[in-house]
């Protein structure tokens, strides 16, 4: 019943927060728009890096992942966004996200080497990535907040989101699959729309400046801003806060 009425309360206190954070920092719903665009730009660059194009991969999509995570943390824990925190933002959580990266690598290394030729045999390749890739999506699932919102070295931070989810995966999971389901209701044909005009400008390259693709993918940003700034705003409560100080504040 605790738990019911703790989902309850701080859920719904977040949700008001978040739109008015949105609702004043609606710049940042453009941000996935630039986000895009420069992916794409990048992309088409690599291949006049040659031998080295795997590193400048790498080097430009860190650099991206910063900024938008440190355009969150400026939302959510200032409540404010300026130019500066954009110009800053490429390089705020790049050795951090840089080394996530390596640990991952080094990771799929072992993984390669040691699990998949004996497990993958025995469930078979497909299975087995699957089962993997769920349980990153699970244990590692908050590892965006932790990134811009603890001081966490990469692996410290990877181990803190593992001891996170292992201590609240109720409290944090009920809210994410709760919202992501009220957003897959409520505009279902939108994302269905922005997949395949998604897939129109991979054919095309001028289809990506086409003003249906603009609007809509607008809109879905809208929804995914009001999401990652409503993470932002749960994580920061459920990891200063337990259970029974949130329920004694709510009597408070």
């Amino acid at each position: 019943m605790d738990l019911v009425k703790d989902l309850i309360y701080t859920n719904k206190s977040i949700a008001i927060k978040a739109f008015k954070k949105l609702y004043k920092n609606w710049i940042l719903i453009f941000a996935g728009l630039f986000y895009s665009l420069a992916t794409a730009i990048l992309m088409l660059s690599l291949r006049f890096f040659w031998l080295l194009a795997g590193i400048v991969l790498i080097m430009g999509t860190s650099a991206l992942i910063s900024n938008y995570l440190h355009l969150l943390d400026c939302v959510v824990r200032r409540n404010k966004l300026t130019i500066q925190d954009f110009k800053t933002g490429f390089t705020a959580h790049l050795r951090k996200v840089w080394g996530i990266i390596f640990v991952f690598w080094i990771v799929q290394m072992g993984l390669d080497l040691l699990v998949n030729p004996i497990l993958g045999r025995m469930i078979g390749p497909v299975a087995l990535a699957l089962i993997i890739n769920f349980l990153v999506l699970i244990l590692l699932n908050s590892l965006p907040e932790v990134i811009y919102q603890k001081d966490y070295n990469s692996w410290g931070s990877i181990k803190y989101t593992i001891d996170f989810v292992k201590e609240n995966w109720v409290e944090w999971f009920v809210p994410n699959f709760f919202i992501i389901a009220i957003m897959y209701f409520l505009s279902r044909q939108l994302f269905v729309g922005v997949a395949s005009l998604r897939i129109m400008a991979l054919i095309n390259i001028t289809n990506l400046f086409s003003p249906m693709l603009i609007i809509t993918y607008l809109i879905s940003q809208v929804f995914l801003s009001y999401f990652m700034i409503y993470r932002g705003l749960l994580f920061a409560t459920l990891s200063t806060s337990t259970r029974r100080k949130r329920l004694f504040m709510r009597e408070w």
